[in-house]
């Protein structure tokens, strides 16, 4: 574990929608925070005054986007911690408590998956998917409700999936996607008499460094994806962020239970109904400002599949 501090945020690169100090004073805990969207959320949540403790696996991760935020001016701290151990997760959080003396919202971000066919996958690649998108976020919310927000209140967003109607070729993470939903919507029943929201977003077809675990083989099928999606196109990861952030934030301070579909609308689609192959450059230079992608993000880059691809 590591941190940096300096003095107050006065300026950060991201364009967020938000005022600079909505999260001025606050701490903030990102699993998943090394890379993808964790690592933009973490960025965004710098630019408006947060000081961040970032989860991950990979040291060297998590050290690199430190040393990204090091100029903001915010305090950051790193725990190398696997969700998925219950005695890691608790002493985690323990370390960021002693670090930042307070844990004010979780952005339960981690996870993970593998295409795979349910015939195909193993108990044990069933057990890590499971258990990183689902077991992990329980466990860190659990942690941090019985560490501190039972006392203090809070908020908790977790990170989901669009699985609605199924997700053939990824049925572990579906599974898992549909636990998560399930278990915001009763953990935000039963802690609400602690002062604790708890809400999740559900990203569709993202172009996200999530991507890169995915192989060449995939490229196809993501394009013919994005055929599916009303908006025609795939989110990034600051309209992921943004819509984080919301949950977080005292406009949502009467959302509790809900799960926030950020996914071009893709869930709407029904056999029968037809949509244009790819927009005419005309239509792309006429796209209204309300669905042109929000690219607050500067610092982000194209998944490897996608900025590879012929």
């Amino acid at each position: 574990m590591s941190s940096s501090a300096a003095s107050p945020p006065s300026s950060s690169s991201y364009r967020s929608i938000f005022r600079a100090d909505l999260f001025a004073g606050q701490t903030v805990l990102i699993t998943g925070g090394g890379s993808g969207i964790g690592r933009c959320v973490a960025h965004e949540l710098a630019s408006l005054g947060a000081n961040l403790a970032l989860f991950g696996r990979k040291a060297e991760k998590l050290a690199s986007v430190q040393q990204e935020l090091a100029n903001i001016g915010v305090k950051v701290s790193v725990h190398v911690c696997d969700i998925r151990e219950e005695e890691a997760v608790i002493a985690g959080v323990q370390a960021v408590l002693q670090e930042h003396g307070r844990i004010d919202a979780l952005v339960n971000n981690a996870g993970g998956q593998f295409p795979s066919a349910l015939k195909d996958i193993s108990r044990k690649g069933w057990d890590a998917v499971l258990h990183t998108n689902l077991t992990g976020g329980f466990l860190m919310a659990r942690a941090c409700l019985l560490q501190w927000m039972a006392a203090n209140g809070g908020a908790i967003v977790n990170i989901t999936a669009d699985n609605w109607g199924s997700m053939p070729g990824m049925g572990h993470s579906g599974a898992a996607r549909a636990g998560m939903q399930s278990f915001t919507e009763t953990a935000a029943l039963e802690w609400a008499q602690y002062g604790v929201r708890v809400n999740a977003v559900a990203p569709g077809y993202v172009a996200s460094s999530g991507m890169d675990n995915y192989p060449d083989a995939m490229l196809p099928v993501l394009r013919a994806a994005v055929q599916g999606v009303p908006l025609q196109r795939m989110g990034n990861e600051a309209e992921i962020s943004a819509a984080i952030l919301f949950l977080l934030s005292p406009a949502a301070s009467f959302i509790t239970g809900t799960v926030l579909r950020v996914d071009g609308g893709r869930p709407q689609m029904r056999a029968g109904w037809h949509l244009p192959s790819q927009l005419t450059p005309e239509q792309a230079a006429h796209t209204p400002a309300a669905v042109a992608p929000f690219d607050g993000f500067g610092a982000a880059s194209a998944p490897r599949i996608l900025r590879d691809a012929p």
